[in-house]
Parts: C-alpha cells; sequence; structure tokens
C-alpha cells in the first residue's frame, strides 16, 4: 500500500500540469510504484498467491496504458519510460 505522501510526491514528480491526477504518466508511475513494492513483498512471502493475481492485473494495466501511450504520443512515452527505468 502507498502512503499518502508517497502518493503525492509521484502525482507531483509525474503530473503533466498543474492540477493532473490522471493522465497515463501518473497513473503508470503509481503502477510502478505498487508493482515493485509488491515484488519486495514476495521475496518474503512466496506462497502468496492471492496477491499474485492482484500484481499480475497491474502489470497487465500498466501495459495497456504504456501501449497507448506509445501509440499516440511517442515522445512522451519514451520520457516515462527513461525516468521510471522500466524498459532496458
Amino acid at each position: 500500500m502507498i502512503k499518502k505522501e508517497e502518493k503525492k510526491s509521484v502525482i507531483k514528480d509525474f503530473s503533466v500540469h498543474k492540477n493532473d491526477t490522471g493522465s497515463s504518466e501518473v497513473q503508470v508511475a503509481l503502477l510502478t510504484k505498487r508493482i515493485n513494492d509488491l515484488t519486495e513483498h514476495f521475496k518474503m512471502h512466496v506462497k502468496d498467491h492471492h496477491s499474485r493475481r492482484g500484481l499480475l492485473m497491474m502489470v497487465a494495466k500498466r501495459r495497456k496504458l504504456l501501449s497507448y501511450l506509445k501509440e499516440n504520443e511517442p515522445e512522451r512515452y519514451k520520457t516515462l519510460i527513461e525516468r521510471l527505468n522500466i524498459r532496458k
């Protein structure tokens, strides 16, 4: 679970304009934060299959958002990928 302060800082870092909370960049950044936290959780709790399903759903949602961004705004996609360090 992301703390309120962490969520606000992620939104502030990746927002496109002043009151932005739902752009693709913000959504992908929040999902990436949650995915990274869950991968740390699975290092300790290997048999937690219920949470693993949630992780897979988050990864799929992030992939859909990234493909949308890549198709419609390729420049924003490239900068987001570099900032989040997702792809190699």
